[in-house]
């Protein structure tokens, strides 16, 4: 039976998973030490022997990356030591030959899991917003994921939230105000010990704080709706476990904001999209 190779290469993980050509599941799955504790090379070389272990000659070959993927390189991925700027895809072309291989960031190939088997399936214009330890969107046109002109679209957390913030300055406004660490840095301020952007919404007392994080959240999802009018809206990432909390929320925002509202639901995918969306990218090479 043809099997794909699906790759992600996260912040803090690399995860390696096959699959069967029809199948949507993965068939086996590995995942590798810290990515943060090697060098970028070194990593993607130790990635590569186990993807020779898992499955020898792939059919195809999808690839998740944390940044964007621009001119041959990885870009806006300055938190990880040597990823900036890796000629990531000549690596993999180097390595796998002719099988072809689909690379995209992390949040694309998430909303590439959900077209292909989950919340988006069917939808022709869509917007899959990722709210876990960052921020960031995929906007889906004609059923398929929009890369923008230069590989950035979807890229929110640049937005602008304060009049005094700038990407040129190395800031990511909105992830400063709309993220699962912002929440966690606020919290632990407020609170006077370290919590996370979980435990918070289980914490009394914090009701002002959370207020403030579902308006922002609701209002950034507003806006882009009211540019891309979408028939769906989908959120995922680390925070779906607060999606009681955040959901009804962002719905009645979105009611009241919208000309059109767009329908809210969540993604099938969470812990796994990236690995899963790398999956569909490499399945989408051979049929």
């Amino acid at each position: 039976m043809t099997h794909v190779l699906a790759i992600d290469f996260g912040g803090t993980k690399i995860a390696l998973a096959t699959a069967a050509v029809g199948s949507s599941r993965p068939a086996k799955t590995v995942r590798l030490e810290t990515l943060g504790e090697a060098g970028a090379l070194q990593a993607v070389e130790r990635t590569f022997e186990a993807a020779r272990d898992l499955l020898a000659s792939p059919a195809a070959v999808g690839v998740s990356t944390f940044g964007v993927v621009r001119d041959g390189r990885v870009r806006l991925a300055p938190n990880v030591p040597g990823w900036e700027g890796l000629a990531l895809p000549a690596l993999l072309r180097e390595r796998f030959g002719d099988a072809p291989v689909a690379i995209d960031n992390d949040v694309n190939a998430g909303a590439a899991a959900e077209l292909r088997w989950g919340a988006l399936r069917g939808v022709d214009t869509g917007l899959y917003v990722n709210v876990g330890t960052g921020l960031a969107a995929a906007v889906v046109v004609g059923g398929r994921v929009v890369p923008g002109a230069h590989g950035a679209a979807g890229e929110i957390a640049y937005l602008r939230e304060h009049a005094d913030r700038f990407f040129a300055d190395g800031h990511a406004p909105l992830e400063d105000v709309v993220s699962g660490a912002a929440l966690s840095r606020r919290g632990s301020a407020l609170l006077g010990r370290p919590v996370t952007a979980a435990e918070l919404f289980a914490t009394p007392g914090v009701d002002a704080l959370l207020d403030d994080f579902c308006e922002a959240l609701a209002r950034t999802i507003a806006n882009l709706c009211v540019v891309l009018d979408p028939s769906t809206v989908v959120l995922g990432g680390g925070l779906l476990g607060a999606a009681e909390y955040l959901v009804p929320r962002v719905s009645a925002v979105l009611e009241r904001a919208v000309p059109f509202p767009p329908s809210l639901a969540l993604a099938r995918f969470v812990d796994d999209a990236p690995l899963i969306g790398a999956m569909a990218l490499a399945l989408e090479n051979v049929g």
